[in-house]
């Protein structure tokens, strides 16, 4: 019954996209379009024009071909509370490839909303982003709705902006900050791997395990349904930890995973930070390349005049913490997608690195 759903809806999202192609050719001022195989995806005006949801728009009630979903460890942006969905082509499935990567098919859609809790503890919307498989040439595309103050609506916007907010944070502090809300640019900087786009947050690793309030692992149900091919079963694939969880998971497994989901898009030997050689990807073996005694390649000002990414032992004269506790420009890192510090994570942080012991040096015998 769950795969008939899945694909009945999917038969109904391209039903109506394809009326709106019709529409577009013809005496539509509006002009709207989608995606075909001949002419690529082309962004809609309006997200409510995708028909990704039903009745208010700002409920973000998923019609059946929209698949809501979570990852284990998110990547933290200003305390916003995120809703996550994706949308697969009539027919078509995700693929669970070798080492836990997922092969997304053409005119797949994954769809990220941003909100954020005021004093009131009213869920207030900010801007929802599109990435896209376009099906002509075979690439992600990205593309950034921003919603409007009466909350009704969400445009198409491109070139970024800076909204003054006051949210609540995670201990229920209230927060005055200025968003950023990124440029299609600032989106291809952190999606980047080898010259090319892609998702960041839903791989494998990151999407197996049982979402809260659930009962089945979250990939077995997709496979059950129908949306993913190859899954071979959630044991035997990589999990990765949940960095607020120490009662499973050990501390530096959390801080490891942290790095990993926050940092390791750029910070990756195909992302926008190669030339750093740091490599924060939560595979990763090299003490070097994790930052441990390693000094910074293209700083500058930015290490604070600390000379070692990560001194074991040392969290107060070590460049990751300097960075994580900073908003200031050309300072903070991440450098995107936050304008507030992370408390807990920079907290997370600072006992690893202060837990973290020296490498024993070999004693010859």
């Amino acid at each position: 019954m769950k795969k008939t759903y899945w694909v009945s809806g999917v038969l109904m999202l391209i039903v109506m996209v394809a009326a709106t192609l019709q529409q577009g050719c013809g005496n539509n001022t509006n002009n709207k379009t989608a995606a075909t195989a001949e002419q690529g995806f082309v962004f809609l005006e309006q997200l409510a024009d995708y028909g990704f949801f039903s009745g208010e728009l700002k409920s973000l009630n998923p019609i059946a071909a929209v698949r809501h979903y979570e990852i284990v460890t998110p990547l933290f942006s200003d305390y916003t509370v995120k809703d996550r969905f994706i949308v697969l082509p009539a027919g078509k499935q995700i693929r669970y490839v070798a080492k836990g990567i997922l092969d997304f098919p053409d005119s797949t859609i994954i769809i990220k909303n941003f909100a954020y809790r005021n004093k009131a503890g009213e869920k207030v919307m900010i801007e929802t982003r599109l990435l896209v498989k376009d099906p002509l040439d075979h690439r992600w595309k990205v593309m950034d709705y921003l919603w409007n103050k009466e909350q009704t609506a969400a445009k198409k916007h491109i070139t970024g902006a800076v909204l003054p907010i006051a949210l609540v944070d995670e201990a229920g502090n209230e927060v005055h900050t200025s968003y950023q809300v990124p440029n299609v640019n600032d989106c291809k900087r952190c999606h980047n791997n080898n010259n090319q786009l892609e998702p960041i947050g839903p791989k494998a690793r990151n999407l197996n395990y049982v979402v809260h309030g659930q009962q089945n692992n979250q990939l077995a149900e997709w496979a059950a349904a129908g949306a993913l091919a190859g899954f071979p079963n959630s044991d035997s694939v990589d999990v990765l930890p949940d960095w607020k969880d120490a009662k499973r998971f050990t501390l530096d497994q959390r801080a490891r995973a942290y790095l990993d989901v926050n940092c390791a898009h750029c910070h990756s030997a195909g992302g926008d930070a190669s030339n750093t050689g740091l490599f924060l990807e939560y595979e990763q073996k090299d003490r070097f390349h994790v930052g441990i005694m390693k000094e910074p390649v293209s700083a500058g000002g930015g290490a604070g005049g600390l000379n070692y990414d990560i001194i074991p032992g040392d969290p107060e004269h070590s460049i990751f913490v300097y960075r994580m506790n900073s908003v200031a420009p050309n300072i903070a890192m991440p450098e995107l997608a936050r304008s507030v510090i992370h408390k807990e994570g920079v907290a997370l942080i600072t006992q690893w690195i202060r837990e973290l012991a020296p490498k024993q040096k070999q004693t010859k015998k």
